[in-house]
């Protein structure tokens, strides 16, 4: 009897664990294929080798794709049922990797154009959003050196419906992409470590990152993306450099400027009003990217922008001085905007987009997430989020949002206190 009661128990934990496992990897335990695609978008349909489960975000699997255009206009069909094409697909993301539904990292087997966008391998399916929405083409719009491009598919994985995705252009150094030069992996030519950088300001721990101190209470992290492997020399010189870009910035001296050796200002100042434009309290502490070309006179550029949010709230000051409900370290920002130099072309920059190019946003959001609808609907049903949160919906609260913040910043830009004592 004990025996058979042994067996009982492991049979459970079995079950239990193969249950958990499931849930984990997004599948639908009960009924994976039940929700099929909306047939208003295009379709990307993905097959593993084996058809083994995407669980892992460092390991790419094999895989084979397909993009049937499903009778969109101007979309050009990608391999065949018969003759799919070769690609690998891997897990990313951090707390967006945690939930039910899993955005991927997918390598094309040769660089491809995909709905218009420029040919390359590399591609990320991310979760449909409104914000990435808005936040991408207020890169576009605010004149940033690069923003990523995305178009919304519905994928199956497997045979399996996984829902609505925007397959998004991936940020790396590429002549279409962040076009400046890229450094070798493992280079100890001290010329030649001085530009081909893309770099982020992060708030994970990897293998792939130097840590400074920025104040006397927190460090900086930077996440090196290339090169991917240093060599001492390369290592030691992005520390030096951070470290001299940071003594600088946090220079007491605020008519000072030193640290516009280094940075450039006017791509701070664009980068800064997007934040704002947004209300994205992520702007300054993680996925701030900054980039630096080789030759004389190079200096690090603010982005590209990558996951932004909007706040839904009433905006009562500048972004990275308001309170959200996680904890969060602001880096840079608050000792950028001290100086007079900075909100002298913050300003110069809003009169630029301000009113008539930002409004240009509103009419975007309407054209791209209002056709989402159906294809909404059916993601809804698949992952069993809320149906009341329909495309409409969204639009009108991310419209809604913008427009009070763009208002709140129009009447609130910064100005230094050297400016102040000049009135």
């Amino acid at each position: 009897m004990a025996n058979i009661l042994r067996a009982l128990c492991c049979l459970i934990l079995i079950a239990t664990f193969i249950s958990c496992s499931d849930e984990k990897d997004g599948a639908d335990p009960s009924n994976p294929s039940s929700v099929t695609v909306s047939g208003t978008l295009p379709v990307m349909y993905i097959e593993t080798e084996g058809h083994r489960p995407v669980v892992s975000k460092d390991e790419y699997l094999d895989a084979y794709y397909r993009l049937d255009p499903m009778g969109a206009e101007g979309v050009e069909p990608l391999g065949t049922e018969e003759e799919p094409l070769a690609m690998e697909i891997r897990g990313r993301g951090h707390s967006s990797w945690k939930g039910p539904k899993k955005p991927y990292k997918i390598k094309l087997g040769k660089k491809t154009p995909i709905m218009g966008m420029p040919a390359n391998k590399h591609w990320a399916l991310l979760k449909p959003s409104e914000n990435t929405v808005a936040g991408l083409q207020l890169g576009k719009i605010m004149g940033m050196a690069w923003s990523p491009s995305f178009r919304p598919v519905e994928v199956v994985l497997n045979g399996d419906y996984i829902g609505l995705y925007f397959l998004t252009e991936t940020i790396r150094i590429d002549e279409n992409r962040v076009n400046i030069y890229e450094q070798k992996d493992g280079e100890t030519s001290l010329e030649l470590i001085k530009g081909g950088w893309l770099v982020e300001v992060d708030n994970y721990s990897d293998d792939c990152q130097i840590t400074i101190p920025e104040n006397s209470q927190w460090s900086l992290t930077l996440r090196y993306h290339s090169p991917e492997e240093l060599s001492g020399a390369q290592k030691r010189w992005l520390t030096d450099e951070f470290k001299a870009i940071n003594q600088a910035i946090y220079s007491s001296d605020k008519t000072s400027t030193e640290w516009e050796e280094y940075i450039d200002v006017e791509s701070m100042a664009r980068f800064f009003i997007l934040q704002e434009v947004m209300d994205n309290p992520d702007g300054f502490h993680g996925s701030f990217y900054l980039h630096k070309d080789i030759g004389p006179g190079s200096k690090w550029i603010a982005g590209p922008v990558w996951d932004l949010v909007c706040y839904n709230r009433e905006k009562t000051d500048c972004t990275f001085r308001m309170t959200v409900h996680y904890g969060f370290i602001p880096h840079w920002i608050g000792e950028i905007i001290q100086y007079d130099s900075f909100c002298r072309k913050v300003e110069a920059v809003w009169r630029e987009v301000y009113p008539a190019r930002l409004a240009e946003i509103y009419s975007f959001i309407d054209e791209t997430v209002l056709p989402l609808e159906e294809a909404w609907k059916h993601d809804c049903e698949r992952w069993k989020d809320d149906p009341k949160q329909t495309a409409s919906l969204r639009a009108e609260r991310l419209k809604t949002a913008l427009r009070r913040n763009i208002e709140w910043f129009d009447g609130h830009l910064p100005v230094s206190a050297q400016a102040l004592d000049g009135e």
